[in-house]
């Protein structure tokens, strides 16, 4: 993902992509490592927040990427606590996450490469968590709220799937991504939606219940695709240089598998399940080569610095 300010942009998709590693290893089981990962994701989201932070007010409209960035990973952690049973700090980042999204929602988009799809995004990680804690907390009116933010989310993919630029599935550098992250996303809070209703809470009639439940699988099944399709213009047009962006990729690998490990509880799905542990177990693989890659990357941008230093003495 692009902004002005790269800093704050790193930090950012990686508490994200990390936020969501993290979610996907607890619905897998690996309770230990969800734990782990979502330590990290923490530490990365308040240099994330620090970094943003430190701009003046008016700063903030062009640092609108990484700004929603930061809604959706603040959104993801809240997810993480709730699954950890820490529910009033998940509310706490809830009500942060709506703060900050309900100021930048309407911020303008800039371009038209994969970032138009942040709102949407951000919109959805806040309906997971809304889901998520309107099972936890038996809250039939924070599930409703999640879905009007779900229908809302897709309104917003929508919108900016006119906006995209088809060419970025060429010349993109990972951000283009989002395009099949964000349909996976919006398909996790559908699956939450529907884990949430329950004998205690009886939140859809089964009207409701069926269009949900057609609507998330039509969304996991048009992510799937996206990815594969994504992929493979990977094979045709390679990108060999790191950048920033390419955690967006990490992330729309992780989510994917996340949104069908939670489709697989939501309809009882045992198939599916095993599949989304394969494809978590590809997406944490795909995670932990893009921090080497920016570790590498990183290391080879300090050399470079020393040599010009000394260069210039």
């Amino acid at each position: 993902m692009s902004g002005p300010s790269p800093f704050a942009t790193w930090w950012a998709t990686y508490a994200l992509a990390t936020g969501i590693v993290s979610v996907g290893l607890d619905s897998a089981g690996y309770e230990v490592l969800s734990r782990i990962t979502l330590g990290l994701a923490c530490a990365a989201w308040l240099v994330a927040v620090a970094g943003l932070a430190q701009r003046r007010h008016g700063a903030w409209r062009a640092e609108t990427p990484a700004a929603l960035t930061t809604v959706a990973a603040t959104a993801v952690l809240g997810t993480g606590f709730s699954a950890a049973g820490r529910q009033p700090l998940a509310e706490a980042l809830l009500a942060l996450a709506m703060l900050l999204w309900a100021v930048l929602l309407t911020a303008e988009a800039q371009g038209r490469r994969g970032t138009v799809f942040l709102r949407c995004v951000a919109t959805e990680g806040l309906a997971v968590l809304g889901a998520t804690l309107a099972a936890a907390d038996s809250a039939a009116w924070l599930a409703h709220a999640a879905l009007v933010l779900f229908w809302l989310g897709l309104a917003l993919y929508c919108f900016a799937l006119f906006r995209f630029q088809p060419r970025q599935v060429e010349e993109g550098r990972g951000d283009h991504w989002l395009a099949a992250g964000a349909l996976a996303v919006s398909s996790m809070a559908g699956a939450k939606l529907l884990s949430a209703d329950s004998s205690r809470l009886y939140l859809w009639n089964e009207e409701n219940f069926s269009a949900l439940r057609t609507t998330t699988v039509t969304l996991l099944v048009l992510a799937l695709i996206a990815c594969v399709a994504l992929l493979l213009a990977e094979l045709f047009w390679p990108r060999h240089h790191y950048d920033v962006r390419r955690w967006a990729t990490v992330f729309a690998a992780v989510v994917t598998a996340a949104a069908t490990l939670a489709v697989a509880t939501a309809l009882d799905v045992a198939w599916l399940d095993a599949a989304g542990e394969v494809l978590l177990w590809i997406a944490v693989a795909a995670w932990l080569g893009c921090t080497a890659w920016a570790l590498a990357s990183a290391r080879a941008g300090a050399r470079r610095s020393r040599v010009r230093s000394r260069a210039r003495r």
